[in-house]
């Protein structure tokens, strides 16, 4: 009994209290962003909030099912959970049914499920149990290369399943790295090409290249350790050029129509409100809508008659925007912010470093979705399609992030022990 109370005593209760309010502030946004007076219920199954509330009340017997099972069982079936969600993206690839596109469901009669919603925990578990070994060195070619294998193998199955945006979130894994070693100048280094990337369409390829060679040749010139190492300054310049073709290359002949119409939309080298830029175009106006308090709750124009695509799903910050205004956004903004610091001070008091890299690597995943995600409905990240956590309408997504977070909550109950 005292086992037991203590083990209660030692959840992080701030956790468990911000998931609840979020679920619920979601909730009741699916229910407006829905809403049918021809049936008012929320607990209605037939319409999406009704079916929300199931999963609602289906994640908290997984999150009871979480709290109860041992806490080994997650560092000794790390590498097998991992396997068995590898094996699924497989079958997913098979014998999946397409969706919007993507061919990433597996339907069982009316019931659907997103496997690549939950490789991220799976991904994030065997990636803990990795780079928990102790003998681990960041610095070495051979352990970035098995870390980077671990990621990028779930990534690259979701990939095939062309659903991009779900794949894209494992880049966040990288923030883990950093924390665990990495070097910074990988992730300056990242940030660069993005950079080189974005340029690169906005004024095109050879612009960009006379550019580099611009800067190159006032380097030559004016330092003296440069023109001493003039093959490294060639080497250089014929990869950032050899990067650049690759950009042009992917664009045109990678890129399917809707991906580059959407990307010129957001760099404002297009203008299309009635094709590819007409959801973001219409979130900004269901935002820009609610002013500072929002129009009142059920009374979103933009959301009751149906204007923003998606709007319970991907879509579902803008009805939050109309309905509550500014200061429901940033209530909401300001909530992800204390689950994502709460996450890294809990992180940091593990003395297992197993829960530690556990626990940053839920903070990446969630930082990413949420902010990939209000980005999107306001117009600074392309449409992706990846939903915001605790508030998008969906099983498989409110699963996903329930098990990613409570398995975490469970590893700081034990937070003394080495796992």
């Amino acid at each position: 009994m005292r086992e037991r109370n203590n083990f209660v005593k030692n959840m992080d209760w701030w956790l468990i209290g911000i998931y609840a309010i979020l679920v619920n502030m979601g909730l009741l946004s699916i229910y407006a962003a829905v809403y049918s007076s021809d049936h008012p219920s929320i607990f209605d199954f037939s319409q999406r909030y009704g079916k929300q509330t199931l999963w609602i009340a289906t994640s908290v017997i997984l999150i009871l099912a979480i709290l109860i099972i041992d806490i080994k069982f997650f560092t000794s079936f790390a590498y097998v959970v991992y396997g068995a969600m590898l094996g699924l993206l497989i079958v997913v690839l098979i014998f999946g049914t397409e969706v919007a596109g993507s061919k990433s469901w597996i339907k069982f009669g009316n019931f659907a499920l997103q496997p690549a919603e939950f490789a991220k925990f799976a991904a994030n578990l065997a990636l803990a149990k990795y780079l928990s070994n102790i003998q681990l060195n960041l610095k070495s070619p051979k352990q970035i290369a098995r870390a980077a294998l671990i990621i990028m193998a779930p990534a690259g199955l979701i990939f095939l399943q062309n659903d991009t945006g779900s794949a894209l979130v494992y880049s966040a894994f990288i923030l883990v790295l950093y924390r665990e070693g990495f070097s910074g100048n990988f992730l300056v280094f990242g940030l660069l090409l993005v950079i080189l990337f974005v340029l690169t369409l906005l004024v095109g390829k050879w612009a960009m290249l006379a550019v580099i060679a611009l800067i190159a040749l006032s380097l030559f010139l004016l330092m003296k350790k440069v023109r001493k190492n003039i093959l490294v300054l060639l080497g250089i310049l014929f990869l950032l050029g050899g990067f650049i073709f690759s950009i042009d290359y992917t664009f045109e002949n990678v890129l399917q129509p809707h991906q580059k119409t959407r990307i010129e939309v957001l760099l404002g080298k297009k203008t299309d409100y009635h094709g590819a830029g007409y959801n973001v175009h219409q979130s900004l106006i269901a935002i820009g809508s609610g002013g500072p308090t929002g129009k009142g709750f059920l009374q979103g124009t933009q959301t009751k008659y149906n204007f923003v695509p998606e709007q319970s799903t991907d879509f579902i910050f803008c009805t939050v925007g109309e309905e509550w205004g500014f200061l429901g956004t940033s209530t909401v903004i300001l909530l992800f912010l204390l689950l994502l610091v709460r996450i890294i001070i809990v992180s940091e008091r593990q003395r297992s470093t197993f829960s530690r890299i556990y626990g940053y690597g839920v903070a990446s995943i969630l930082f990413f979705h949420v902010t990939i995600n209000i980005a999107m409905t306001i117009g600074l990240a392309p449409v992706i399609g990846i939903p915001l956590p605790f508030f998008s309408y969906g099983g498989s997504s409110l699963w996903a992030f329930t098990i990613l977070l409570f398995i975490f909550i469970k590893m700081d109950s034990h937070r003394m022990e080495l796992l």
